[in-house]
């Protein structure tokens, strides 16, 4: 299976300690970024309707700001309830000034 590098956003595009939602094909992404590093993963809670790139950060955790479950962003595993199903999150690669996954 191929592995497929598709362009998502500009590097200036995401501040700092906050993120943006990109949909790019059927993907609905959050793209996060911690002080520098990118981190990508699907953006719809799995708890629920939620966008994760609209929800409060802190440090290295994302708070769906529909209940209130909050997601680890470099591994998309749960970190409190009422969320039990972890994100899926996707390689990411920088390029210049782009973000890219590897999907």
């Amino acid at each position: 299976m191929s592995v497929q590098k598709i362009e998502l956003c500009k590097t200036a595009d995401v501040d700092e300690g906050a993120a943006i939602r990109v949909e790019t094909g059927d993907l609905s992404l959050a793209v996060f970024n911690l002080n520098g590093a990118f981190y990508v993963m699907d953006d719809t809670c799995s708890h629920g309707p939620g966008s994760l790139s609209e929800g409060p950060i802190h440090g290295d955790v994302v708070e769906c700001d529909f209940h209130n479950g909050s997601f680890n962003i470099k591994t998309g595993e749960v970190v409190d309830p009422p969320c039990m199903i972890p994100q899926k999150t996707y390689k990411v690669v920088v390029e210049g000034d782009a973000v890219f996954i590897e999907a």
